[in-house]
């Protein structure tokens, strides 16, 4: 867990990163953001989105704006059903709000056996990247070294606990529901892997939601397009702080 701080506030913001993702993933967007203090968490010590929650839940502040990334996503979604009351507000990037699939558990682990082979980052590069970005990405050689270099310094073990966190996941859109502070739900045109519907579900749940697609982006729009991910996410942290007085 990584802590960025100026002054003090009572409000930090918290992001949670992704499968083989690490605090790179947020650092162009920090950049973009006026907050004065932010913290982010790499997904490393645990193996269901239940033991990350609880973990997390045991060592932030009382009250705290929530941002999650993709598997992050998930692992912010458990902390609203276990803790709603201490949340400022919710921000969902890349997220898929349902169980996962029963199939999906045995591709899984052996995705983490030939990236533990292959390598993690020549992995990614052979078998995700077409999938993480948009089309007009794709040539994007810092872009695709910047991914693959956020795989290559993920262990193997971490990204066998973060697949059981996929795996073991719940959908909990009964409390995104229950919430009543402000949530953002945010997605990019082009992401085959937490499509159009799945964040079409997530926004039904809950009806003062705010739902942005960023056009000509893809999976990993918060990396593709920091400055244009950050006009959204301005606005919620400005609602969220102001429902907080």
């Amino acid at each position: 867990m990584t802590t960025f701080s100026g002054e003090a506030s009572p409000l930090p913001l918290v992001l949670i990163g992704g499968t083989l993702c690490n605090a790179r993933l947020w650092q162009p967007l920090i950049a973009e953001l006026n907050v004065p203090a932010i913290v982010t968490v790499t997904l490393s010590c645990a193996d269901s989105a239940q033991m990350a929650s609880r973990q997390l839940l045991g060592i932030l502040p009382p009250r705290f704006l929530l941002a999650g990334f993709s598997l992050g996503a998930i692992v912010a979604l458990q902390m609203a059903a276990d803790a709603p009351e201490r949340l400022a507000g919710l921000a969902l990037l890349s997220v898929n709000p349902l169980a996962d699939r029963p199939e999906n558990a045995a591709v899984r682990r052996e995705a983490v056996r030939a990236a533990r082979e292959q390598g993690h980052g020549q992995w990614v590069s052979a078998a995700l990247w077409q999938q993480y970005v948009a089309p007009a990405s794709l040539g994007n050689r810092a872009l695709h070294d910047l991914v693959c270099r956020m795989a290559d310094e993920t262990d193997n073990a971490q990204f066998a606990r973060q697949a059981e966190i996929a795996i073991t996941r719940r959908d909990n859109r009964r409390a995104l529901r229950a919430l009543s502070c402000p949530v953002l739900i945010l997605n990019g045109e082009h992401d085959p892997i937490c499509t159009p519907e799945h964040h079409r579900l997530a926004a039904e749940s809950v009806p003062h939601a705010t739902r942005v697609t960023l056009s000509s982006t893809g999976h990993f729009f918060v990396l593709e397009s920091a400055d244009r991910t950050a006009v959204p996410l301005r606005k919620w942290i400005k609602e969220s702080l102001n429902a907080s007085q």
